[in-house]
């Protein structure tokens, strides 16, 4: 994406003179943060979200953060302005009311009034049901449409952040006629794009661990519980969970995640392909978020605890005790360059700071 960088400049949210630290993972931290960082933004589009909405599709390689920027915006404007439509949570919603007789009625009810295409909803659903990866990938467009209208219509009229639409090389065209489809009429509406190395999107794969209890997911190299603990006998360290209903819970890694992208080779292609194609297009307002900065000219953009750090552990035999070591995170972007990754709130300033010129506000 290093030809775009002319028409989407990098974001500076390094203030002058500032020397206050933010811990950027707790709650009202960062509504102090956001508010220094993106005041005037957050006061226009508060502005503009009383009496206005728009549409934005988030578009990004798997695991480059689209849910994550979807709830900080949510978190600062409210989920009475703000709505986060995955499509990928939208499907699998969908095939477990199938396996309940009475959400099974009302889901085929509700698609065989509003479902149109080329198979019979039958045959979708039944696809639905295989969980082939292959067989779900052939699901209609105008199924996936069927769902999203279904989820928009039970919710009250908010500006909307979707992910995983367009999924497709064939569902760009869809997405530019999408507002009209659902009677966002007057709506505009954008395309937000997520740059993000495969280096990074690598290592929060093989780093990710996930509560077996209540599923909350974390990173042991990026984003540890406050305990780590130490298994002697596999020589290993791993998170417990923070929730205290899961009882200490040991985090564990999910199937193929050791793999890092490799797993999910043929869908970073595609993601490619359909990122490309979307720069392309004219009449769609575009944004464009950096998960990173280089290295040797980041501090003139962000403050350090904007930058991701990166955690390392030692575990004393003789004390039984563990020393977290931290330190920045530095990667090698898909040219080879050494970057730093942000944490997620600088990017969401990002978001605020472009969508307001988008919006025209």
């Amino acid at each position: 994406m290093e030809k775009y960088q002319k028409e989407f400049p990098l974001v500076k949210t390094k203030t002058k003179g500032l020397s206050q630290k933010f811990d950027l993972s707790d709650a009202s931290q960062r509504k102090k943060y956001f508010n220094l960082k993106a005041g005037p933004e957050i006061s226009l589009l508060r502005k503009y979200l009383k009496n206005n909405t728009f549409i934005a599709y988030f578009l990004g390689k798997k695991n480059s953060g689209k849910g994550t920027y979807a709830k900080l915006m949510m978190e600062i404007f409210g989920q009475n302005k703000i709505g986060h439509i995955s499509v990928g949570d939208l499907v699998r919603a969908a095939h477990q009311d199938i396996r309940d007789k009475n959400r099974k009625k009302k889901l085929i009810d509700y698609l065989t009034n509003n479902y149109r295409g080329y198979i019979s909803v039958k045959q979708a659903v039944d696809t639905l049901l295989s969980r082939d990866t292959k067989s779900l990938s052939l699901l209609p467009t105008e199924f996936i449409l069927a769902l999203i209208k279904k989820e928009i219509d039970k919710t009250e009229r908010k500006s909307l952040f979707i992910d995983g639409f367009p999924r497709n090389l064939d569902q760009v065209s869809y997405s530019l006629f999408f507002r009209d489809l659902i009677n966002y009429r007057t709506d505009p509406d954008v395309f937000v794009i997520i740059d993000i190395p495969e280096t990074v999107i690598d290592e929060r794969m093989k780093y990710r661990v996930v509560c077996p209890k209540c599923h909350t997911p974390r990173n042991l190299k990026l984003l540890p519980t406050k305990e780590i603990a130490y298994d002697q006998t596999k020589k290993r360290f791993y998170l417990v969970c923070d929730n205290p209903d899961c009882q200490k819970a040991k985090m564990i890694g999910k199937e193929g995640d050791d793999l890092g992208i490799e797993s999910i080779r043929g869908r970073l292609e595609t993601d490619d392909q359909l990122i490309e194609k979307v720069f392309s297009l004219h009449g769609i307002s575009k944004v464009l978020l950096k998960n990173t900065l280089p290295v040797d000219s980041a501090e003139k953009y962000v403050d350090d605890y904007e930058i991701t750090p990166q955690y390392s552990y030692q575990f004393d035999a003789k004390t039984k005790q563990i020393k977290i070591l931290e330190k920045p995170w530095i990667v090698r972007d898909d040219q080879k360059t050494k970057v730093y990754s942000l944490l997620s709130p600088p990017v969401a300033v990002a978001l605020m700071k472009q969508l307001v010129k988008v919006l025209g506000l």
